[in-house]
């Protein structure tokens, strides 16, 4: 369970009134948006997999009958056609309610339609038994394949269900009827859970839309422990209300999450949200989701970061032994600080203070000759040898190779929390925090003592997140290393 989950599941525990609050979609388990799968990618690579079966199973035929020429054209169409089928039948769609028994069924079936395709267009062309044998065994060997594949899709999909990694979650910023109106339709079709609405006509308004409750004003949401696992925030007001509109997309500016505008009347622009009501979501704010980008970047960080790690455990054992020898106290130190959409991870560093001056909120950042960092921890730190343990929170799937880096929850500068010191702060953690990142390289490393270094720090990480992909990750990550070893007057 995660720190968020049980400080969630303690405050239950206090307040019971708080289950009666939860609303008709509260989740088995509430996961943090970082955790939130794309069902239409999922669908895609299911497919992919399907595919890539059928054609495997194709191939092993063609090669071990030994009769290629006279099998090659049903050997070709029949994958093709079970495919299609497959599309067709919506095998792909793993509805809530379907049984494990009526969804293989219904999978099986693009089996006899495909063999009654290639039948039907090739027949006339190839021997009666060299045709009906060469579709027999393909048969066998496809609906041997096609079963315990779907088997494990339909569960895969069951067990992300609970583990609420399906459905987007969101929250509803205006009890209008559009609102109802789109609460009602999630209630029927299940695609998004909607977990809370917000108002800030709280004197007028009910004390919930459908059963989904009323959570308080727009301050309320700012600060609410739930907006962590918030996909989205829609705000659901009447297009005649334009200075309110504008009122709340400024206000709700500041938060991370992705926020678009309920447009009650307008033309439908398609997409999950928008089917809900018939009415399309305007995006306001916040990264739209990129599945295909965000998948290519967790599997680079899960290649790249097992190599790294690899590669770095012999080090990381030798400093290990030297914090332990140079000063008493644990070898590791963690830290609560802010991840992707304002979640709150524990980040681990091997330590580089004494353990009576550890500092968890960073309420003083570091600064040349700290009295509170030892003598092994100055290497590390400068050397950042200390945030190598930072591998496992990226093959956990809590950071990135690259990214922004996580700061402090809390962290001050000169006096003043640092994310009240510019307006975009949250912006940064539109993406997963990174060991290293743009800003790193380019010279913003380290403590951010003023306020100017702390809207450097902001303005090029929102730069990175802007530009983000694949070959710029590539291009930081080879960079870091020369940057560090050529960087001496940075204080880490």
């Amino acid at each position: 369970m995660s720190q968020h989950e049980a400080a969630l599941e303690a405050q239950t525990t206090e307040q019971p009134q708080l289950h009666e609050r939860r609303g008709p979609f509260r989740p088995h388990r509430l996961a943090p948006v970082r955790e939130r799968l794309s069902g239409r990618l999922v669908a895609r690579l299911f497919r992919l997999s399907d595919a890539t079966a059928l054609i495997g199973v194709t191939l092993g035929i063609w090669l071990s009958a030994r009769t290629a020429v006279a099998g090659a054209p049903a050997l070709i169409v029949a994958p093709l056609a079970a495919l299609a089928a497959l599309g067709i039948f919506n095998a792909y769609d793993f509805g809530r309610g379907e049984g494990l028994v009526r969804h293989l069924a219904r999978a099986l079936s693009a089996v006899p339609v495909a063999v009654a395709t290639a039948f039907l267009t090739l027949g006339f062309s190839l021997p009666g038994a060299a045709l009906a044998h060469t579709l027999a065994v393909w048969t066998l060997a496809s609906g041997g394949v096609l079963l315990p594949l779907h088997g494990v899709w339909w569960s895969l999909i069951g067990w992300w269900r609970r583990r609420g990694r399906l459905a987007p979650n969101l929250v509803i910023v205006g009890a209008t009827p559009a609102a109802e109106r789109l609460i009602a339709t999630a209630l029927s079709n299940h695609e998004v859970n909607v977990l809370g609405v917000f108002d800030d006509r709280l004197g007028r308004a009910p004390g919930s839309l459908r059963g989904v409750p009323i959570l308080g004003d727009t301050q309320a949401l700012l600060d609410h422990r739930i907006m962590p696992f918030v996909d989205r925030i829609v705000i659901s007001v009447p297009p005649s209300a334009g200075p309110r509109i504008a009122q709340l997309i400024e206000r709700l500016r500041v938060l991370p999450n992705e926020i678009s505008l309920l447009m009650d009347g307008a033309e439908n622009e398609g997409g999950t949200f928008a089917r809900l009501a018939d009415v399309p979501l305007a995006h306001i704010s916040g990264p739209p989701g990129d599945a295909a980008k965000a998948l290519v970047k967790r599997m680079q960080d899960i290649v790249v970061g097992s190599l790294a790690l690899v590669a770095a455990l012999p080090v990381m054992a030798l400093v290990a032994l030297a914090v332990r020898l140079d000063s008493p106290g644990p070898i590791l130190f963690r830290q609560r600080r802010h991840g992707f959409n304002n979640e709150e991870i524990v980040v681990w560093k091997f330590r580089s203070m004494r353990v009576e001056a550890s500092d968890a909120k960073a309420a003083r950042q570091v600064s040349a000759e700290d009295d509170r960092v030892t003598r092994v921890g100055r290497f590390i730190r400068k050397t950042s040898l200390d945030e190598l343990p930072q591998l496992l929170n990226v093959l956990k799937g809590e950071m990135s190779l690259v990214g922004p880096r996580p700061h402090a929850i809390g962290m001050m500068t000169d006096g003043v929390e640092s994310a009240r010191l510019v307006a975009e702060y949250a912006h940064r953690h539109r993406m997963k925090p990174g060991m290293t990142g743009w800003a790193a390289i380019r010279g913003s490393r380290g403590p951010v003592a003023t306020p100017e270094s702390v809207r450097q720090r902001v303005a090029l990480d929102v730069e990175y997140i802007e530009r983000q992909s694949f070959w710029f990750d590539l291009y930081i990550i080879a960079m870091t290393i020369p940057c560090l070893l050529g960087d001496r007057a940075a204080i880490r």
